[in-house]
């Protein structure tokens, strides 16, 4: 068993002291940037929009066809006065004005009209303006630039600057990428892409894998990012490594290419700099509706290259789409790479590396931060109680009941507990009769009935009866309820509407072809095709409009996707028959095993924002609070949530239907007023909503448990720069003790990566060289932590050797790009309110025995873990609210509104 594990984040090093820089800044200047902008206004006065000066792209072609400007400078766009580029060395102006004319040439020309002789001579006001303009690049200053700069929150959390979390990464991933690393008798080079939450590094050029007759291309990917770790005195460097698949075939057609980048090799044209530069410039290509053709998009400085450079040939939109192959291994001395997406087709390259590969690039990476940052320590076990009450994975012979069966007794309870008495009520629509099969013979084993012991009480319908449950199932076919979306074509109506017309029409041909149900316990599970399949017309998938349409006749609903060669019958129906029951409420926490320094009675809540934007579900925008309260003891065990129309907490499947019949009513889609903002408006209001909830979970100890990623978006005061131990803070008021809002109060935040490496990633490892994974509750060796690594088990299926090698494989192992390489995510763990002898001596409760953090991170980290399911993302009350979510769907109002072009 390992007993420590090595999380991939780095910081600050204390013995080296500052990381001081000499840099070299440009700022827009008042001046250049009044111009800039009276230019843009002038081209653009039709706008139905607030003007903003686009320098979005105009950064990206700096930093790839600019050699030595190390980093851009965020709004930028809005203030001449901000720093706008860094670099250490000044960057000639004989090449960036070029860059700036070929980017302000192509902003201030009006509609597709050709390049006129004007905008050639936009380069030369740039360098020398005239009498009449303001033009002209501001000159290079010298400015000294601390990378490691932090400033302390009142909290005790180190908090960086800014502008460091877009120069930091950007200069690591600069002085990484000036080292080759060194693996399996290979050498790899590798490139910088800017990216909005940081830096990448990509090898280049790409690893090749043989499989089917077939090339496919690969590169080692290392992200890079700063963050913040709540109460840490220092700033956190967060690195993490994978595989970037490229795609070279395309399965879909061009009007399916929604959006896919593309990483774009290109020489730079100036004869006295460096042939190569050490970036790859981000594009992003898709299908316009406009020009009905594949093209550059989303502030995309490929088109603008050419310009730069009109002796090399770059690859045309269409051409890169038709033939992606021949473009990722270079024509001349160019190359282009579109970045792999499921969407697009299959790849025989396995996502994921193993840790023995990851540890080998860690060790790089660590060796080139010397001595400027340091590996974070290393994390200890905290505690050796890992799981809560399962059942044990295997059962001796000669004990009276197998797993299966004391795992269908507690099935039998849960459903007797939420059914209360009432015949459980299933529809079954069927594509395909091997799913109708499958699910008909799955539903009595989970709940310790033999195969086959169902009763037919009428045509295709079936009874199992067991204790007090009853369960009625009709089995028919879908027919055209699960047929594709018809969505209107007609543009001058927005896209929202057009889609909320077509889930309405699905609603009332639900209505039309259903009965409704006898029980108020109803569900219905259907056999639908995959996502992926109905990509070819965007919204016509009929998933969100079905579970509308059911929700309406009070009826919750399953899915479970049609056949394919690579699932298991059996394995599927099993899992739509276990989210079922979740759906319904019968399900809830095994016993925990963390001590008596837990309360008996205790209940847990859990917090969600669910937050839509244009390219939700519905396309209709949409923020919506969701809480679940759990109660795990046996007279009250219950799963609940709160009803915010009724202001009561109601069981978990009448919170989902809530959730689809009220979310039209949301309060927060309302402009603001008062001199008050939009987004100020409805923060002040969820937080209303959190204080009432804590307000009624007053009467039992409690522990609240969210996501903090999650939920600092309505409650900033949850961001690491404003905790405060044993404090909760709502708005601009000062900060209160935990227990003003309840007595037995304890709040745990917990986070993961969210795909902004918020969370580094981990390996275990011990002191005879062995590297692999291990569960448990991880921490530093220091009493008062309040932040605590949790990691889970790797499932089953994961058996990949420890030491698989894909970036080189070896000769015995020739098909290891192939694998995919699963690895478990840590979740953080922030123990932010708890019963300490400061609270309790504040709450004139010297008698109580206080609390100690790691028994309530390891409550958090136990409940991750299920009998019915592998280890989960997040605790279970929170795995149930972000669940809850699937529910919100709100549908457009406004009938006549025009399109817009991200409406189309």
């Amino acid at each position: 068993m390992y007993q420590t594990i090595r999380v991939t984040a780095y910081e600050p090093d204390p013995a080296h002291g500052p990381w001081q820089e000499e840099l070299q800044v440009m700022r827009l200047g008042e001046q250049l940037h009044a111009e800039l902008t009276r230019r843009w206004e002038q081209t653009h006065s039709g706008a139905d929009h607030p003007l903003r000066l686009p320098v979005k792209r105009l950064n990206s072609l700096l930093l790839g066809m600019a050699p030595g400007v190390l980093a851009t400078g965020r709004n930028a766009g809005t203030d001449g006065l901000l720093p706008w580029l860094y670099a250490h060395e000044p960057v000639p102006h004989e090449v960036l004005a070029p860059v700036v004319a070929t980017w302000a040439a192509g902003v201030f020309r009006r509609n597709d009209e050709e390049d006129t002789e004007a905008d050639w001579e936009l380069e030369d006001e740039l360098l020398a303006p005239g009498p009449d303009t303001s033009l002209g690049l501001p000159a290079w200053e010298t400015e000294p630039v601390d990378l490691t700069e932090t400033a302390m929150s009142a909290g005790g959390t180190a908090e960086p600057l800014r502008r460091l979390y877009g120069l930091l990464p950007e200069q690591v991933a600069l002085r990484l990428a000036a080292r080759p690393f060194r693996t399996g008798g290979t050498t790899l080079h590798f490139r910088v892409v800017s990216t909005d939450s940081g830096a990448e590094l990509v090898s280049w050029p790409p690893q090749r894998y043989e499989r089917r007759k077939e090339t496919w291309y690969y590169s080692a990917q290392v992200k890079i990012a700063l963050h913040t770790v709540p109460f840490a005195p220092r700033i956190r460097l967060h690195v993490s490594t994978g595989v970037r698949r490229w795609a070279t075939r395309l399965a879909l057609r061009p009007h399916q290419m929604s959006g896919a980048t593309v990483l774009l090799d290109a020489p730079l044209p100036w004869p006295a700099g460096p042939e190569r530069h050490p970036r790859l410039v981000v594009n992003t290509l898709g299908y316009d509706r406009r020009r009905k053709e594949v093209a550059w998009r989303r502030h995309s400085p490929a088109p603008l290259v050419p310009e730069l450079d009109i002796v090399r040939r770059y690859p045309d939109p269409a051409e890169l789409f038709a033939s992606p192959d021949k473009w990722i291994t270079g024509r001349g001395e160019v190359a282009a790479g579109i970045v792999y997406h499921p969407r697009l087709g299959p790849h025989e390259v396995g996502p994921g590396l193993m840790p023995r590969e990851r540890a080998e690039i860690d060790a790089w990476i660590e060796e080139g931060l010397r001595p400027v940052l340091r590996r974070v320590p290393d994390l200890g076990r905290v505690t050796r109680s890992n799981t809560p009450s399962l059942l044990p994975r295997t059962v001796k012979r000669d004990e009276p009941l197998a797993r299966e069966a004391q795992l269908a007794l507690r099935r039998q309870a849960a459903l007797g507990r939420v059914l209360s008495g009432r015949p459980l009520e299933v529809e079954v629509l069927w594509q395909s009769a091997e799913t109708r099969t499958a699910l008909l013979a799955e539903l009595p084993k989970l709940i310790g009935l033999p195969p086959g012991s169902g009763q037919e009480i009428a045509d295709d319908t079936w009874q199992w009866r067991v204790n007090d449950i009853e369960i009625n199932v009709r089995a028919r076919p879908a027919g055209a309820l699960l047929s594709p979306l018809q969505v209107s074509g007609n543009r001058a109506r927005r896209r929202a509407v057009r889609l909320a017309d077509a889930i309405n029409d699905r609603c009332a041909l639900v209505a039309r072809n259903t009965e409704p149900p006898r029980s108020s316990a109803a569900l219905v599970v259907a056999e639908i095709a995959d996502k992926d399949q109905f990509a070819a017309h965007p919204d016509s998938d009929p998933k969100h409009a079905l579970r509308l349409a059911w929700a309406r006749q009070g009826r919750i609903s399953q899915f479970v996707n049609l056949p394919t060669a690579t699932t298991s019958l059996e394995h599927r129906a099993r899992w739509t028959w276990l989210d079922a029951f979740r759906q319904l409420g019968a399900i809830s926490p095994p016993a925990h095993r963390v001590g008596t320094g837990i309360p008996a009675n205790l209940q847990y809540a859990a917090l969600w924002l669910v937050r839509y934007t244009a390219q939700g579900p519905t396309r209709c925008p949409i923020r919506r609070l969701v809480a679940v309260r759990v109660r795990p003891d046996e007279e009250l065990g219950a799963i609940e949530g709160w009803d915010a129309e009724r202001s009561a907490w109601v069981p978990y499947r009448e919170l989902l239907l809530s959730l689809a019949d009220g979310n039209v009513r949301d309060q927060w889609r309302r402009h603001g007023s008062g001199g008050e903002g939009v987004e100020e408006q409805w923060q002040r209001e969820a937080q209303r909503q959190i204080r009432a909830l804590l307000f009624q979970l007053r009467e039992r100890p409690t522990l609240l448990l969210a996501n903090s990623a999650n939920l600092r978006q309505c409650w900033p005061r949850l961001s690491n720069g404003s905790l405060v131990r044993d404090m909760l803070g709502f708005g601009t008021e000062p900060a209160q003790r935990l227990t003003v809002y309840g007595n037995d109060l304890r709040v745990v935040l917990v986070r993961d990566a969210n795909s902004r490496e918020e969370v580094p990633e981990w390996y275990a490892h011990d002191d005879n060289g062995r590297i692999g994974f291990a569960e448990g509750v991880w921490g530093p060796a220091e009493p008062a932590n309040r932040v605590f690594a949790s990691t889970a088990r790797t499932p089953h299926t994961a058996t990949l050797p420890k030491g698989l090698r894909k970036l080189v494989p070896t000769a015995e192992s020739r098909t290891a790009p192939g694998k995919t390489a699963w690895n478990p995510a840590q979740l953080e763990v922030t123990v932010l309110g708890c019963l300490t002898e400061e609270v309790l001596a504040q709450s004139d409760r010297a008698g109580v025995t206080p609390d100690r953090p790691v028994e309530w991170a390891t409550l958090t980290h136990q409940l991750r873990y299920h009998n019915d399911y592998p280890p989960l993302a997040r605790p279970l009350p929170l795995h149930l609210a972000r669940l809850a979510a699937e529910y919100v769907l709100p549908l457009a109002e406004a009938p006549n509104a025009p399109a817009t072009a991200s409406d189309s």
